[in-house]
């Protein structure tokens, strides 16, 4: 058993590399093998979201706070609202963030395949976000 006191593990700035807008994460857990679950709160300041990316073995986001946006390739951008929980299947390719004029966040939980959870791509455009 491994246990984490709140405050143990500090907040971090997510990396400009991968997100657009100012982004924190608060690491919750990630397990080592065979398990290979990670999870962590992302807290998206208005605007703020991911570039576009896709997770091996698909990701579940579930939002605690705000009103954010998510888009798969394609498809319509949709709102998300406190208590909203969304499912994206392995190799989707989408994206996801706060409103913007308002923040968001969510947990988002997702499992590694090969000990890597995502693969990033390219930034989400103004107009891709807008919807």
């Amino acid at each position: 058993m491994k246990h984490f006191p709140s405050g143990s593990r500090p907040t971090r700035r997510a990396p400009s590399d991968w997100f657009t807008g100012t982004v924190w994460q608060d690491p919750i857990v990630e397990t080592e093998a065979p398990a290979r679950l990670r999870a962590i709160t992302v807290h998206f300041e208005p605007g703020a979201r991911t570039n576009w990316h896709t997770h091996p073995l698909g990701q579940t986001l579930h939002v605690v706070a705000g009103l954010g946006r998510a888009q798969n390739e394609g498809g319509a951008v949709i709102e998300l609202r406190p208590g909203d929980t969304l499912w994206i299947p392995p190799g989707e390719k989408h994206w996801h963030g706060a409103g913007p004029e308002t923040g968001m966040t969510h947990i988002a939980m997702q499992e590694a395949l090969d000990g890597k959870a995502v693969e990033w791509m390219e930034p989400v455009s103004d107009e891709d976000y807008r919807g």
